[in-house]
């Protein structure tokens, strides 16, 4: 391949790997997920019918309480995604409430298919992400009215710094960005992953493996 061709390929892949970084454009006005159907399209859901779709269809309440922050993180992530809000279907774009309790953090987490930006309502938190380059961590304390961002793929966190309950809305622009929670993912897969990785990749011996997978279980 002659140099004016590979510089040509390189250019076209650049720009179609820019134009993947959320979801796919829709292609009608909307396409409500049709709850009834049994099996999911790949890569989205089947529509329901226009002329059965209503307005109803593109109001979601499920954000109107806070989450229960009762569990060992002491935090709360109501998602109101293509899954529990079918109007969503096709938009590329999905919203979240986040409760905490006083000292609670959201655990050090990834959306692989979304960016989120990140919005303080009521109180305190200390949020952050660690890039990719040297691992290094962009934090800040944040407060009502603040916003920011976490780029998509990277692991942060947020963590109510007050002594009173916090309560942070998100968006992403994807309809379902996903969460894979750092600590679950190593310790609680299902299988699990073998022992001597995690005892190598950690330089921990086996009963404190053992003793992760306990605690990182029960969260």
């Amino acid at each position: 391949m002659s140099s004016s061709r590979a510089i040509l390929l390189a250019i076209l892949v650049t720009i179609s790997a820019a134009f993947s970084l959320a979801d796919p454009d829709a292609l009608q006005d909307f396409c409500v997920r049709d709850t009834s159907a049994t099996a999911p399209i790949i890569n989205g859901f089947t529509c329901k019918p226009a002329a059965a779709t209503a307005a109803a269809d593109f109001k979601f309440s499920g954000l109107q309480k806070s989450g229960n922050t009762n569990n060992k993180l002491g935090s709360a992530v109501t998602a109101a995604n293509v899954i529990s809000f079918p109007g969503l279907n096709t938009l590329g774009v999905s919203f979240a409430r986040a409760d905490y309790a006083p000292f609670g953090v959201n655990a050090p987490h990834v959306h692989p298919r979304g960016t989120e930006i990140l919005y303080v309502q009521q109180r305190t938190l200390y949020a952050g992400f660690v890039s990719t380059t040297n691992n290094t961590l962009f934090a800040q304390t944040l407060h009502p009215g603040d916003l920011f961002v976490f780029p998509r793929g990277l692991v942060h966190f947020q963590l109510n710094v007050g002594e009173t309950p916090a309560v942070a809305l998100a968006g992403f622009n994807s309809q379902n960005a996903g969460v894979t929670a750092v600590a679950k993912a190593v310790f609680a897969s299902n299988p699990a992953i073998t022992d001597a990785v995690l005892e190598k990749a950690f330089q921990i011996n086996p009963e404190l493996v053992d003793r992760l997978r306990e605690v990182i279980m029960a969260t």
